[in-house]
C-alpha cells in the first residue's frame, strides 16, 4: 500500500459520470441536508446532526483526519453538477501490515436508487487496487441493510460472514455486522 499516493495531496477521482472530490465549506448546505436526515444513517454507526454549526465544524474534522492520515472522506458529485454534494464515500482503518482498508458510503435520500453508490464504490475500488496497490478492501454492513449489500455484490465483494454483537455503533448500541471483502486477485475491472 502506498499511503503517499493518498495523502501527499488530496486525490480527486473521476469516472464518466462522477467526481469524488474534497468536501469544502461551499458544500455546507448539501452536507447539512445529508446529515440532517435520520433515514440516511439508519444503518450506519453515525448519529445524524441537526445543527448546521455542528456540520460546519465537521468539514474541519474531515481535513484534520486527512492530515493525520487516518481517514479520507470524498464528496460524491455528478460531473454535470459538480457543486452539488450527493453523498460521501470514505476509506478508514488502514492496515499496512495486511495491506487493507475499510470503506463506507452514504447518499442523500433523493439520490437513492440511481446507481450512484454502486458507481462510487466501483471508482474507489479501481483507485485502491490500481493506484494505491491495496490487496484487500472490506466493508461492514448491518444485516438489515439489503441495499448496501447489493452495492457491494455488484462490485464483486463477497460476504465473508457475520460477526455477532461485534461492535458498538453510535446511536445503535452493540450491533451484528456482516463483513464483505474484495481481494485484488479477484478484482475484475
Amino acid at each position: 500500500m502506498d499511503m503517499n499516493i493518498m495523502f501527499d495531496h488530496f486525490p480527486v477521482l473521476e469516472s464518466e459520470e462522477l467526481i469524488l472530490g474534497k468536501i469544502e465549506e461551499k458544500h455546507l448546505q448539501d452536507l447539512f441536508r445529508l446529515y440532517d436526515n435520520d433515514k440516511v444513517f439508519e444503518y450506519c454507526g453515525i448519529i445524524p446532526k441537526h445543527n448546521i454549526q455542528t456540520v460546519s465544524k465537521m468539514i474541519g474534522h474531515f481535513e484534520r483526519d486527512y492530515q493525520k492520515r487516518s481517514r479520507i472522506k470524498w464528496g460524491i458529485f455528478q460531473k454535470k453538477d459538480s457543486q452539488k454534494l450527493l453523498g460521501i464515500i470514505e476509506c478508514m482503518d488502514f492496515n499496512q501490515k495486511v495491506n487493507s482498508v475499510t470503506i463506507g458510503y452514504y447518499l442523500a435520500e433523493e439520490c437513492w436508487g440511481n446507481g450512484i453508490a454502486t458507481k462510487s464504490v466501483q471508482l474507489i475500488v479501481k483507485y485502491l487496487f490500481g493506484e494505491v496497490n491495496l490487496n484487500r478492501i472490506h466493508a461492514e454492513v448491518m444485516p438489515a441493510n439489503e441495499v448496501s449489500k447489493k452495492v457491494l455484490n455488484k462490485n464483486g465483494f463477497i460476504r465473508e460472514g457475520l460477526l455477532r454483537q461485534a461492535t458498538l455503533w453510535s446511536g445503535k448500541g452493540i450491533v451484528d455486522l456482516e463483513i464483505y471483502s474484495l481481494l485484488k486477485e479477484d478484482y475484475v475491472e
